[in-house]
């Protein structure tokens, strides 16, 4: 089975917009497109996949923009050609190597984890909340910013149970960003 990963920047207070960490270095995107390469598939609510779609997709010109630097763009190879799955009720069609989930989500989503395949990284705030609900994640990457936002949305606001974590990896990076990786608990 294909594990489903959570992964995010997050401020110290739990901001998990993407523009209130800090700007993305060298470092990070390193990182960012090590987890991309290892990921199989994308799971993406219909506003990241939007999001992501127009900062990372390939202009149909051919050659990336001229704002991306060269340490980005293997990040934006890696996403561009990366399978990508939108769960949404209001797109008609989606494309940048992308399919419609439609139905109940639950599901859905399991049909996509018992595929065969490289682990599933599901981004975004609001479709990781209804799956952390129902007990879909797998495992959580957060890239810890040390920033204080004092707005904006919060990691997984709203969740209905508490979900005990173990740590099972950490990286620091020059930054001051530390990147943590979590499994839930399993109850013995």
């Amino acid at each position: 089975m294909r594990p489903l990963r959570y992964s995010i920047n997050v401020t110290l207070d739990g901001c998990c917009h993407h523009q209130a960490g800090l700007p993305p270095d060298e470092e990070s995107m390193t990182y960012w497109t090590g987890e991309m390469e290892r990921a199989g598939a994308l799971l993406y609510g219909r506003v990241t996949y939007e999001m992501m779609e127009s900062a990372w997709r390939r202009p149909v010109t051919g050659p990336w923009p001229d704002w991306m630097d060269e340490w980005e763009i293997p990040f934006a190879e890696a996403i561009d050609r990366t399978k990508k799955y939108v769960v949404s009720s209001t797109l008609g069609t989606v494309d940048w190597n992308a399919e419609l989930v439609r139905g109940d989500l639950g599901q859905a989503v399991r049909q996509l984890k018992e595929e065969p395949g490289e682990v599933i990284s599901v981004g975004g705030v609001a479709l990781p909340l209804a799956l952390a609900d129902l007990g879909l994640i797998d495992e959580y990457v957060f890239l810890v910013q040390p920033v204080l936002a004092g707005h904006g949305p919060t990691l997984l606001a709203g969740l209905r149970e508490r979900i005990k974590l173990e740590l099972v990896d950490r990286r620091d990076f020059r930054s001051g960003v530390t990147a943590l990786r979590y499994r839930p608990q399993t109850t013995a």
